[in-house]
């Protein structure tokens, strides 16, 4: 991965994933639903983001449009190993218990989480 990114280039990056490309404004407004910030600040965020290499620029026209520079599924393994390894000690089981004693799942959810696991050891 080029470089971890941080809580707030992963809003950007969360964006940028659902929209597929978008321009510094759509982001800034996507991400002042649920925060304060400026468009400034947005911008240089994202230029810094685009020299570190986690977003792409098409210069092309007036206005710039970004893409991701790194991929959303490859981005999550990363960091969610990273996660693993320094907060459960590398424990996969650890970090279940914890999620599932974290609220109620549903039944719903239960029943998929069980298909998931029938899923991965019929797999083994």
């Amino acid at each position: 991965m080029k470089a971890k990114p941080t809580e707030s280039e992963l809003e950007i990056l969360q964006v940028i994933w659902q929209k597929g490309k978008a321009t510094v404004r759509e982001v800034h407004e996507a991400l002042s639903i649920s925060k304060d910030t400026g468009y400034t600040t947005t911008l240089k965020q994202m230029q810094i983001m685009h020299t570190k290499g986690l977003l792409n620029r098409n210069e092309d026209s007036r206005t710039h449009i970004y893409s991701a520079g790194i991929n959303e599924k490859d981005t999550q393994n990363s960091l969610l190993k990273n996660f693993v390894a320094t907060a459960f000690g590398g424990s996969s089981k650890n970090l279940v218990m914890q999620a599932l004693g974290q609220g109620t799942p549903s039944k719903e959810e239960l029943d998929e989480i069980r298909a998931f696991l029938d899923q991965i050891e019929n797999e083994k």
